[in-house]
């Protein structure tokens, strides 16, 4: 069965008012998020692609996309990318994140983040999901490894 953040993916991501819309529940639902106010264009299992537009909010004091919107653009990316791939009967909580800055991030940032599934689902286990960040031209400005704890919900 599908995550719930999945289930309405499916059901408003295929139109850009649906994206939008379910970028805002995101960030309603995890506040901290709407500071970088990401759109999700992507969720599926295994993968999930947020896009940062260029704008003040997100600069620093030299015109590129600060350090810590990057971060938080990876770590939205990495948990939904997480909760659609992990069955109904486990919960995720990041665990800890290393993360590298290879160029000066300019213009709309792509931060995707790809996560495999866990061997076993009844287990308690850390995943990795592995993110890149890309601007408009395709060069890779970040990249970050952020594990997740992932263990089988409370009943």
């Amino acid at each position: 069965m599908a995550s719930t953040s999945l289930a309405l993916f499916r059901r408003l991501g295929g139109t850009a008012p649906g994206r939008w819309l379910f970028s805002r529940i995101v960030c309603w639902r995890a506040p901290y998020f709407a500071s970088i106010a990401p759109r999700v264009a992507r969720l599926e299992p295994g993968t999930c692609t947020v896009r940062l537009r260029d704008r003040r909010r997100v600069r620093n004091h030299l015109g590129t996309v600060h350090a810590i919107a990057l971060c938080n653009a990876a770590e939205l990316a990495a948990g939904l990318a997480t909760d659609a791939t992990i069955a109904d009967s486990q919960r995720w909580i990041p665990k800890g994140m290393s993360v590298r800055y290879l160029a000066k991030a300019r213009g709309a940032i792509a931060v995707t983040a790809n996560v495999t599934a866990p061997a076993d689902p009844a287990a308690s286990q850390e995943l990795h999901a592995l993110v890149a960040a890309r601007d408009d031209a395709g060069e890779i400005v970040f990249d970050a490894d952020v594990t997740m704890w992932v263990s089988p919900r409370k009943r």
